[in-house]
């Protein structure tokens, strides 16, 4: 049977064999993982780019109940894009929220260098 073992897997993807046994577990992926003959997990493509967005909606903050849900509606079939759309683009309000302070954030910083590479340029120039 073609495909990644969960090492294999994993190791692609930068996550821990624990983490996707979790995303299984926890309803996060789109199906149950198929599995050899020996019983043992096999990834396929569809598999890890649904993990790659699941890593993705997680790594911007989405709350595990929210990717849950987006999961279920996939899951689901057609007829339910208007509450696919409404989740991510809550999401996206969210993460854009967060980038505007991050920003914020790395302007003060920014700031605060310019002052000491002011300093040390000044210093120099007086040595």
């Amino acid at each position: 049977m073609p495909g990644l073992t969960i090492a294999e897997a994993a190791e692609t993807l930068g996550l821990s064999s624990d983490t996707l046994r979790y995303y299984e577990k926890d309803g996060l992926l789109l199906r149950p993982v198929p599995r050899s003959s020996s019983g043992h997990r096999r990834y396929d493509e569809e598999d890890v780019r649904w993990i790659v967005l699941v890593t993705r909606l997680r790594a911007t903050g989405m709350p595990i109940r929210d990717v849950r849900r987006y999961a279920d509606l996939v899951r689901a079939g057609d007829g339910n894009e208007p509450q696919r759309l409404e989740l991510l683009q809550a999401h996206r309000e969210h993460v854009l929220q967060q980038l505007a302070e991050v920003t914020s954030h790395l302007g003060a910083i920014d700031h605060k260098i310019g002052i000491y590479e002011d300093r040390l340029r000044r210093s120099r120039a007086i040595a």
